[in-house]
């Protein structure tokens, strides 16, 4: 029944398109493209996508109205580019309605558009759930040579670790980061799949991701046991709730298809877009009342306060923690943490 959903979402008709918007994606296209014909469908408005895994900022620096909107996977993206002044305030009654407050910039530079838990992945053959409480809990000694990670520069580690100053201050954050370092089992490597495959091999206990990468492994074969290996469990449901990062968009400040660019984020922010994300992508929808996906609904079962995937989240604005960048790279340097 969910496929015939998503494909009669999903199938558009030819159009005849009166106007057009230029968009730089950090997002993949065969996850942004589906959105994009609907869009077109129901608007009239061209999308041009120039896909990009990174560079945004020097693209945007480079080529000044050659972009309208930025779609992007990060936090510390959004706040680096908004931060270099290229982007303006989006001004849309519909975004602020749509997305809540702590999903916003202050100032309406960016808007999320799906929201993505930071949460610890162990074994189900050797942890149990009492062991488990919160982020900071993994500097403990009880954890020591448990723990797998990629690296901590990576862009979801390094919004971690700003949360964690924002949570704990910048020298309790250092010293929680260096006992996290200290309880490493290997080297910082690979990516978040590749901390669950540890897991399956043994080389862990414990790891930290993204709770979208267990729906990418339970859709492949040969990952299919590292997923069955490892529970999920929401940090932090005691005191300030589960750390979330965010993909976004944003207008840029030289935008020529300002309106077009407007429209777009406000349909990716509504109620289309957003089950689209929830039931495709298996994200998070930011959009209050947008049923999550069947598997999403079944991570943390069995953890006590969390049912049917809704957990307690971290209600901090995401720009604050965006903010503590810079210091989160400097106590990476500090402590050596990939080395």
């Amino acid at each position: 029944m969910l496929t015939l959903i998503c494909v009669s979402l999903l199938w558009v008709p030819q159009v005849v398109l009166s106007a057009e918007v230029n968009i730089l994606s950090e997002r993949q296209e065969f996850l942004l493209r589906p959105f994009l014909d609907v869009f077109q469908e129901q608007t009239g408005i061209k999308a041009n996508v120039v896909y990009l895994k990174k560079g945004s900022l020097e693209r945007l620096k480079q080529q000044p109205g050659a972009v309208d909107a930025l779609l992007t996977v990060d936090i510390a993206n959004l706040t680096a580019i908004a931060d270099a002044g290229l982007f303006q305030p989006i001004n849309s009654s519909v975004i602020n309605k749509n997305v809540p407050s702590k999903y916003r910039n202050p100032d309406g530079l960016w808007t999320a558009l799906t929201a993505r838990a930071r949460v610890i992945y162990y074994s189900r053959e050797r942890v149990k759930l009492n062991e488990l409480s919160t982020y900071k809990a993994l500097a403990d000694a009880k954890f020591a040579n448990r723990i797998c990670t990629r690296s901590g520069y990576n862009k979801y580690n390094v919004a971690l670790i700003s949360s964690m100053i924002a949570e704990h201050g910048v020298a309790e954050a250092k010293k929680w980061l260096q006992g996290l370092k200290n309880n490493l089992a290997r080297k910082p490597q690979g990516n978040d799949r590749g901390q669950v495959k540890a897991i399956y091999q043994g080389q862990c206990d414990v790891a930290i991701g993204n709770t979208y990468y267990m729906v990418k492994m339970l859709e492949r074969d040969d990952q299919r046991p590292w997923a069955a290996s490892v529970g999920i469990f929401f940090p932090n449901q005691n005191n300030r709730g589960t750390h979330m990062n965010v993909s976004g968009g944003a207008v840029t400040k030289s935008a020529v298809n300002k309106k077009e660019a407007v429209r777009l984020l406000e349909f990716l922010s509504g109620d289309l877009a957003q089950f689209m994300y929830a039931q495709v992508n298996h994200e998070y929808p930011v959009k209050s009342g947008v049923q999550y996906s069947g598997i999403v609904k079944s991570f943390g079962s069995g953890q006590e306060g969390v049912k049917k995937g809704v957990f307690k989240q971290d209600k901090r604005n995401l720009s604050e923690i965006g903010s503590y960048r810079k210091k989160a790279i400097q106590i990476l340097d500090e402590v050596n943490y990939d080395k």
